[in-house]
């Protein structure tokens, strides 16, 4: 009888690990607001308007969910006083089945596996505009399914000035090229790398030039950040990062978390323990980021970059080479991804073919771009 209970609690534990194991693979509430397409109605000195088209896209399969609630906020950031400027933000719902209240209430709607959309107007009005730079937007929405109720945003950034072509013309020497630091609006995910070199670049460029972007950029507008609201600690990520030095991107528990979500959690340990013991007994220190990739050295944390950027965590660019690759290809010059800094450190994330990188490396040595707020992403380099 004893052997039968002992059997019976065994296959009750297996059958409880089985079901929990199945209810992890699971994805409940899985969702996706994308920032959407968006397109500027009125741009006047005194009255802004800037319409955008939002798709919201369940992603649980065999699953609904429901938006109960769907709201914006913006915040404006200005070169001057944002005193007598004022900003309203409408959330519109388009279903393809369902019209809209008057009355601008959202109202509770099942997302099923056809996407819908949300229309989102920013309506800006002041005596002069001319000094706003950005909008940073936050849509709040909740998601109500199988994980029950949770609350998410999406992140918005829209730029709101935009240099002229000609504005950028104040060239520098380097020991082996001349260098024209490229001034552009405040790049965001509605940019792509080969438009923004066609609008600033082309005008000032000839045969033979280099083009670099910096990496921070790049990423920028491939999306990759992530505020720290939306990124969860674990054990691994709040424990470790304690043994990093406090201005490594590293040293907090959402900037660890950042890499622990890219490369796994086992890399990240792994390269941790050789790491130490490398620094401990070889006395070579660095190895923790050699091993654990390269995004672990692209991170950069809070703070890290232009506001309104400056609040969340920054990923490196996403394959840098394909990015040269299509550049060269669609504007005819030749292209690097650079991570520079003030320090003198020049790392090369990727480069066209036939482009040096000890050319490079000479060249930007100084910084050019500038790590402040130049907004200076991109430089010409003009080989002497």
């Amino acid at each position: 009888m004893g052997i039968a209970l002992s059997i019976l609690a065994l296959l009750i534990g297996l059958a409880l690990l089985a079901f929990e194991w199945g209810y992890r693979r699971r994805v409940g509430n899985k969702f996706e607001l994308t920032p959407g397409n968006w397109k500027i109605i009125t741009d006047d000195p005194t009255h802004y308007v800037a319409l955008g088209n939002l798709e919201l896209i369940n992603l649980t399969e065999r699953r609904e969910i429901m938006i109960p609630e769907l709201k914006a906020e913006v915040t404006l950031l200005s070169k001057g006083s944002l005193e007598g400027i004022t900003s309203r933000v409408q959330v519109v719902p388009r279903h393809y089945d369902m019209p809209a209240r008057p009355d601008g209430y959202w109202f509770a709607y099942i997302v099923k596996q056809k996407p819908t959309h949300a229309e989102v107007v920013l309506d800006l009005r002041g005596e002069d505009l001319s000094q706003l730079q950005s909008a940073w937007m936050r849509i709040h929405y909740i998601t109500y399914g199988p994980q029950g109720r949770i609350p998410k945003v999406r992140h918005i950034v829209l730029p709101l000035q935009f240099p002229a072509v000609e504005d950028s013309k104040h060239w520098r020497s380097a020991a082996n090229a001349n260098l024209l630091p490229i001034r552009t609006h405040l790049l965001t995910h509605l940019d792509h790398p080969v438009e923004i070199i066609k609008r600033y670049v082309l005008p000032h460029a000839q045969p033979g030039d280099v083009i670099t972007l910096g990496e921070t950029p790049v990423a920028l507008m491939q999306g990759r950040f992530r505020h720290p609201t939306e990124i969860q600690p674990g054990w691994l990520a709040r424990r470790i990062c304690y043994f990093f030095l406090p201005t490594s991107s590293l040293a907090t528990a959402c900037g660890m978390q950042s890499l622990v979500d890219i490369v796994g959690p086992g890399r990240v340990l792994l390269a941790f323990i050789l790491g130490a013991l490398a620094k401990k007994f070889l006395k070579q220190p660095g190895m923790f980021y050699q091993l654990a990739g390269e995004q672990a050295r692209l991170i950069d944390d809070v703070t890290g970059t232009l506001p309104p950027y400056d609040q969340f965590v920054v990923l490196g660019p996403d394959n840098p080479q394909q990015v040269v690759d299509q550049i060269q290809r669609e504007t005819g010059l030749a292209a690097a991804i650079v991570d520079v800094n003030d320090l003198k450190a020049v790392k090369i994330l990727a480069a066209s073919p036939g482009v040096p990188s000890t050319f490079l490396e000479q060249a930007l040595v100084t910084n050019p771009a500038g790590n402040a707020d130049e907004q200076t992403p991109l430089v010409l380099i003009r080989p002497v």
